[in-house]
């Protein structure tokens, strides 16, 4: 089945890409490996390999660690960008390796403080490899200041609050899926944005009425190609559908591969870093808030429930199955697309081009996917939330205007040059 694409709103993203956040050539490349690189490396050991938290919990933890980085290294460089919370006082001779790996450290310590033997290892390693004196020195007390002030910050942020999902019986209603039956992060639609004023700022209409034709055409689009048994995807298909679903994030990997092939400077790479973390942070407590309201049923309880939602062009098959294991919470919107819209228009805006390639392997499929541009990557996962049988194509298309519409607001109010 050749998939549709989002033509106007992909390109539309496309259009909207400014050269006022582009890096500057004049910032040059380090030596040796870059600290932002390693340090958000670390991270991930410790934010999903170790603690193996949810894609949308990582969020935050992400946006903690490079927010805080970019405030660190930022400060160093002279604060030529606006900071995101602080611009500690700071020397242009300290070292700006020693500031990424405190205040990546400190966040990380306070995250996780179970796994501090780890963290204080590669922090001993980091400063190992820098030279001891006044720079070292000076570098670590803007990192931490810059940690202390990003820690302050999200205190009562209602992040792992006791919320649950409401669960119910009725047509069209979320309630948990097979095989699992859990739910799970529900506090995430009520935790306090990073820039957002009001998660609910992009408030949708809402998926379409079950009687519509729009939602049959929805509901028979996933039944015919998200089922496990489907006789019409691809391989091609069920691979991408899987590689968009390791939680192992293709996007972590693809953020540092941009790093590093377009050479950016430490102060480029924490920039880009925290441009990307703290949309995509947003982007995903804005669709979650959309979730909470709407309470959407899976594909899932549709497609087997399906004779009684009312609506004559659906007919419903208790045997069916998704492709994909369902997430546990409701489907609209979804986060997978808020997500990497909001990921991929910040790139363009970074970058001041969409057509980068990417690439990634992911252990789930077995596979590496590559992309000659954001918005190809973008129109990918799209269609890969249906290949696995997990979304509705409304819930994604909504995600995609949510997550631009909130990298666009981010974007305009932080992250920019001060002059």
């Amino acid at each position: 089945m050749a998939y549709r694409r989002l033509p106007a709103l992909i390109a539309t993203m496309t259009l909207a890409l400014t050269t006022a956040l582009a890096p500057s050539s004049a910032q040059a490349t380090p030596p040796g490996p870059n600290a932002v690189v390693v340090w958000n490396l670390n991270a991930q050991n410790e934010i999903y390999e170790v603690a193996r938290q949810s894609p949308a919990t990582a969020a935050r933890s992400f946006a903690m660690v490079q927010g805080a980085v970019y405030d660190a290294v930022n400060a160093v460089a002279g604060v030529p960008y606006q900071p995101y919370l602080t611009a500690p006082k700071a020397h242009r001779a300290y070292s700006a390796d020693a500031a990424v790996a405190a205040a990546a450290s400190e966040v990380l310590l306070s995250l996780f403080p179970e796994q501090a033997a780890t963290v204080r290892a590669q922090y001993d390693a980091a400063l190992a490899a820098i030279p001891d004196g006044w720079a070292e020195r000076g570098g670590v007390a803007v990192g931490r200041q810059a940690a202390a002030a990003m820690i302050a910050a999200r205190v009562g942020d209602g992040a792992f609050g006791s919320a649950t999902w409401n669960v119910s019986t009725a047509p069209g209603q979320w309630r948990p899926t097979p095989p699992t039956y859990a739910q799970d992060g529900a506090w995430f639609a009520d935790l306090r944005p990073f820039v957002l004023p009001d998660a609910a700022m992009f408030r949708t209409s809402g998926p379409p009425a079950l009687t519509s034709a729009a939602y049959a055409r929805d509901l028979n689009e996933v039944k015919a190609i998200g089922g496990v048994t489907s006789t019409v995807r691809t391989t091609d298909e069920t691979q991408a559908a899987i590689w968009w679903h390791d939680r192992r994030l293709t996007e972590w990997a693809m953020k540092r591969q941009l790093a590093e092939s377009r050479h950016l400077s430490t102060l480029q790479t924490a920039r880009m870093f925290a441009m990307v973390d703290i949309t995509n942070v947003d982007a995903l407590i804005a669709c979650y808030s959309e979730k909470k309201y709407w309470n959407f049923w899976r594909p899932v309880t549709a497609v087997q429930e399906a004779d009684g939602d009312g609506n004559p062009a659906t007919a419903g098959d208790p045997s069916w199955m998704p492709l994909l294991v369902t997430p546990p919470f409701p489907d609209y919107t979804s986060g997978h697309t808020c997500s990497f819209s909001a990921i991929a228009l910040t790139w363009q805006r970074f970058f001041g081009r969409d057509d980068l390639p990417t690439s990634a392997y992911s252990a789930d499929s077995g596979t590496t996917r590559a992309f000659s541009s954001f918005s190809s990557a973008l129109a990918e996962v799209v269609e890969a939330r249906i290949w696995g049988g997990v979304h509705f194509r409304t819930a994604d298309v909504q995600g995609v205007r949510i997550g631009a519409g909130t990298a666009r607001y981010v974007l305009a109010r932080e992250f920019r040059p001060r002059h």
